[in-house]
């Protein structure tokens, strides 16, 4: 499937994503902050890393734990929160308070060469 292109779930994953999904329910979910204490120590940290452009690999080098760990995590949290993408967790990350932006660097104008 992975060679194919198309992404791979653990069982284990799927099984709480339905969960969740039949859980919800249409359901109105709890603000922000709320919805941040479901995560488990771990989990906060890896959104947390996932907010600042991090990806799996990096996130697995930072923590001292397998890439398939991280997919993991990744997982739950969309999972718990609600979310589809890890854009959607990282805009989470931001609008609950868990990360600030960090000074962007504005794109310099290029020079063009007069003819």
């Amino acid at each position: 499937m992975v060679a194919a292109g198309d992404a791979l779930l653990a069982p284990v994953i799927t099984r709480e994503l339905i969960a969740e999904f039949s859980r919800l329910d249409g359901k109105p979910r709890a603000p922000l902050k709320e919805r941040v204490g479901d995560l488990t120590e771990r989990e906060t940290e890896v959104l947390t890393l996932i907010a600042r452009g991090l990806s799996n690999a990096e996130i697995a080098d930072h923590l001292f734990v397998a890439e398939q760990t991280v997919k993991t995590h990744v997982g739950r949290i969309l999972v718990k929160l609600g979310l589809r993408d890890r854009t959607q967790a990282a805009v989470f990350a931001s609008e609950s308070g868990l990360v600030r932006p960090s000074g962007y660097r504005t794109a310099v104008p290029r020079r063009t060469r007069s003819t």
